[in-house]
């Protein structure tokens, strides 16, 4: 066999400057004697994928995009760490971060957390962009477009926080409106903005009458919990828009719609169009894969051995479910010649030892999570030779999950989860991947189903409000019936600089 040996890459580097983890300096190898029968999914094509954003001067609106939606101590890490699909478990030193990873998987978060503050300041900046370019330009396609990126930064900031100040003008400082009040305002923006939109397939990272309708199908189908009200029919009526068009389609390969060549997938309603080298933001690989899998994929630079899924997470997909090899990496590991990756730090009690192998099993959050236990977050497939930002587009909406929208909706307006249009919608995609056809289905198998196609997409935080399930317990998890923590809190450092304007929300 031949050895890859990249010694003296300095982990603390990258940890100092994303995560504040403790300084490590690993010598990653790859070289083993035993049989080895590795498993490597998730690795896409080597040369760089791009598409170009057009040059229409609103790229500025859209930009914070980039820096929030797949990458940590962001909007991302807040949507899946605190829910069933993804943790980060404390891996000795590494990790810890003063604790603040497991009190967002525990529910236990207080204001201070930084990816609040990040999050809230992410989307205000986009909201600030916003209106400056509404201010300056008399374009009317683009002010739709604006109108509509502004109204999705909104939707984020009430889903998460609830009430906020609705700042529609370059200087105005309004007092803060409730949560029923944001929602009022996104959808009438958003009905204001249809009509001006193209109705074909966007620009490149744009937004056309697709995505507004998706995003009107996303704000009905959570409006009981945004406002008590439910929306189902409006949320039925929205999905058809975007279905009736005839501009997206499923694609025929799942693992397509995430590859790091998915540039314009017939699925993509709407995109971040991250790139390497244009449009940088996106980590998922540095923030999931173990420390030597850098010979796996050829990385530029050290990953940093964080994310990854519950081992009951993993489990809820089914064997002959081909998602479940799209979406995770499990098993040994290897470098680009097949041979064996070693973690040269193992954990003495890890019976694995120095080879690196992706178990399912987690021995435990916290204070020694085994270093390469748990499946790692392989959807956005990683390509060789990779930068620190990937090619992938990630999907803020796409026709898959449109259609489980229209699904659910569908069942919660005539109270019935079995029927005959819900199923035929869901087992669209169950085909797709090779999945066993549902000939029936309760509420539980349909909030599961969510998660088995929608993993990772942000999604699951609002789906286990919808459903009730967030304050079940799940893996290091106590049960909890708190109300209160549907909301995060508003961010302390916001609460501090808006000098009695901004009021926390309740319980916090």
């Amino acid at each position: 066999m031949k050895m890859r040996n990249l010694s003296n890459l300095l982990l603390g580097s990258i940890l100092i400057f994303s995560l504040g983890c403790t300084d490590l300096e690993e010598d990653i190898q790859g070289d083993f004697t035993e049989d080895f029968d590795p498993d490597n999914s998730g690795v896409g094509q080597s040369d760089n994928v791009n598409g170009s954003v057009p040059a229409d001067g609103i790229n500025a609106a859209f930009s914070p995009l980039l820096q929030s939606s797949a990458n940590h101590n962001n909007y991302f890490s807040i949507q899946e760490v605190s829910t069933d699909e993804v943790v980060i478990t404390q891996k000795g030193g590494d990790w810890f971060d003063g604790g603040i990873w497991l009190r967002m998987h525990r529910h236990e978060w207080t204001s201070t957390h930084p990816a609040f503050n990040n999050a809230w300041n992410n989307s205000y900046e986009g909201i600030t962009e916003a209106n400056r370019l509404i201010d300056a330009i008399t374009d009317v396609a683009a002010l739709a477009q604006l109108r509509t990126v502004r109204a999705y930064y909104y939707w984020r900031l009430m889903d998460l926080f609830g009430g906020v100040k609705i700042v529609t003008e370059s200087e105005d400082d309004p007092d803060q409106a409730s949560r029923t009040e944001v929602f009022n305002f996104i959808e009438a923006e958003l009905k204001a903005a249809i009509p001006d939109l193209g109705t074909g397939r966007p620009d490149y990272g744009r937004v056309s009458q697709g995505g507004a309708y998706a995003l009107l199908t996303r704000l009905y189908l959570n409006a009981e919990v945004y406002t008590g009200t439910a929306k189902w029919q409006e949320a039925i009526d929205a999905a058809d828009e975007v279905i009736n068009s005839g501009m997206y389609s499923l694609s025929p390969s799942y693992a397509d719609v995430f590859a790091p060549d998915n540039v314009d997938n017939a699925e993509h309603i709407w995109v971040v169009p991250f790139d390497e080298a244009t449009g940088a933001g996106m980590n998922l690989a540095q923030m999931t894969l173990h420390y030597p899998s850098q010979l796996t994929y050829d990385l530029a630079e050290q990953p940093w051995n964080g994310y990854s899924t519950l081992e009951e997470f993993y489990n809820s997909y089914a064997d002959g479910d081909s998602r479940k090899a799209n979406n995770f990496l499990v098993g040994p590991q290897t470098d680009l010649n097949e041979n064996p990756i070693l973690d040269v730090a193992f954990d003495p009690a890890d019976e694995d030892g120095a080879p690196v192998n992706y178990t399912p099993a987690i021995n435990e959050l916290e204070p020694s999570g085994s270093r390469q236990a748990g499946a790692r977050l392989g959807k956005f497939s990683f390509k060789i030779g990779q930068q620190n930002e990937m090619d992938n587009d990630y999907p803020l909406f796409r026709y898959g999950g449109v259609l489980l929208d229209k699904a659910e909706a569908v069942a919660r307006r005539d109270g019935n989860w079995a029927s005959s249009e819900s199923l035929m919608l869901v087992n669209q995609l169950r085909s797709r991947a090779s999945a066993s056809t549902l000939t029936t289905i309760d509420e539980d198998v349909f909030l599961a189903e969510r998660g088995r196609e929608l993993f990772i997409e942000s999604l699951r935080r609002n789906d286990l409000i919808r459903f009730g399930k967030w304050g079940a317990k799940w893996w290091e998890k106590s049960a909890h019936s708190n109300a209160n923590l549907n909301l995060m809190p508003i961010p302390q450092e916001q609460i501090d600089a808006a000098n009695g304007t901004l009021n926390q929300n309740p319980g916090y």
